[in-house]
């Protein structure tokens, strides 16, 4: 199964407290490039990048409080195209299995993930980001309908 992506694309954007920075000047050095995309990010991440960027973000809970499932669930129903999620390796998060969930959904269902700047530089910066993209979406269709044996 495939999912055909035109050259705008839905990027979620997320930081650690420690990271947030990192990500503010990530932003600010692509701005004109995001601006071209759908952006959408936890809470106070888009708070603080709202103004960076100079167009609007959808922002969605604070990651600690749901943020982090909502995109995840955003991911899941296709509507995320490209995640950007600068993760602080070095720092215990309260909200760890809704981070590692996210991650994994975002495997799952085979988009391309940036956790750090370089990553992050590396795949904005490929002529896919602005261009149509045909995503090979997995089929979990045999998982869906498997047969689950009753104890």
């Amino acid at each position: 199964m495939d999912q055909k992506l035109g050259p705008r694309k839905k990027v979620g954007l997320v930081a650690h407290d420690n990271k947030k920075r990192d990500l503010i000047d990530w932003v600010t050095f692509n701005r004109r490039l995001l601006a071209q995309h759908e952006l959408v990010a936890t809470g106070t991440t888009g708070s603080m990048l709202e103004d960076v960027v100079g167009t609007g973000i959808r922002k969605l809970q604070s990651g600690p409080l749901g943020g982090d499932q909502q995109l995840g669930a955003l991911i899941a129903e296709g509507e995320i195209d490209f995640l950007v999620f600068f993760w602080d390796p070095l720092e215990p998060q309260p909200h760890d299995p809704d981070v590692k969930a996210l991650l994994r959904i975002a495997v799952v269902w085979n988009i391309p993930v940036a956790c750090n700047r370089a990553s992050a530089d590396f795949m904005i910066s490929s002529p896919l980001m602005t261009s149509d993209y045909e995503r090979q979406t997995p089929n979990y269709q045999s998982y869906v309908n498997r047969q689950i044996e009753s104890t």
